[in-house]
């Protein structure tokens, strides 16, 4: 077979353009992520700004430059644009449960996490602070029930997962499930109360670190299979 002496140069054009095509997701998801994160900013800046009930939709997708539609892809309703942050917690928090290893309770393979998300607390933008979940939900009712509902929903997937890992009754999975899901109800609440009380983000995580560490810790003791009564 005699081939154009072009033959090479178009072979390795193909073998790029498939490589181009592979990594393309890659991209397209990296840059679907800065976008979501972007819009999230943006609605949390402008509730720390003017409060959850004086920010529509149409203001979120104005500040941060795209179009409404592109919020409501991400976000389809306006409640998820101050709880999404919640339901990846839930989800690493699942993650963690069902991933533990033999003879670690659920709080213990949680505890990491947990402490994370409070020291975590110093490092959001101060702009967005009073824009998250716990102030918000310490001024609004709407956002307080909110709270509400995605406790009770954290609890029944917490539930869930110990119930698929752990020998328990499914009125003690579920017992347990509502306890850990206490715990960032106690993030939530305590970080509100404290910042509109007026308490910087430095000083709201360094005093919530060694509550939550008892906390969970006491929570490791009482789920232990060997705990004493």
């Amino acid at each position: 077979m005699v081939r154009s002496p072009n033959y090479g140069a178009r072979s390795k054009l193909r073998v790029l353009t498939k490589l181009a095509g592979m990594a393309s997701p890659g991209l397209r998801e990296r840059k679907k992520a800065r976008t979501r994160q972007l819009i999230a900013d943006t609605a949390a800046r402008l509730f720390a700004e003017r409060g959850y009930e004086h920010v529509a939709v149409t203001d979120v997708a104005r500040e941060a430059e795209v179009a409404e539609q592109t919020v409501y892809n991400y976000f389809p309703t306006k409640e998820q644009l101050v709880t999404d942050r919640e339901q990846q917690v839930q989800d690493r928090l699942c993650e963690l449960i069902r991933s533990r290893p033999p003879g670690v309770t659920p709080a213990a393979a949680i505890r990491g996490f947990v402490l994370g998300t409070v020291t975590a607390i110093g490092s959001i933008p101060a702009r967005q602070w009073r824009g998250e979940l716990g102030y918000l939900a310490a001024i609004s009712p709407a956002i307080h029930r909110l709270v509400l509902e995605l406790v009770d929903r954290q609890a029944a997937a917490l539930a869930k997962v110990i119930s698929d890992t752990t020998a328990v009754p499914a009125e003690v999975a579920r017992l347990q499930g509502i306890a850990l899901a206490g715990v960032f109800q106690i993030i939530i609440s305590e970080a509100g109360r404290r910042t509109r009380e007026g308490q910087s983000q430095a000083r709201i995580a360094d005093e919530l670190y060694p509550m939550l560490e008892r906390i969970v810790d006491e929570l490791d003791r009482w789920l232990s299979p060997g705990r004493r009564t």
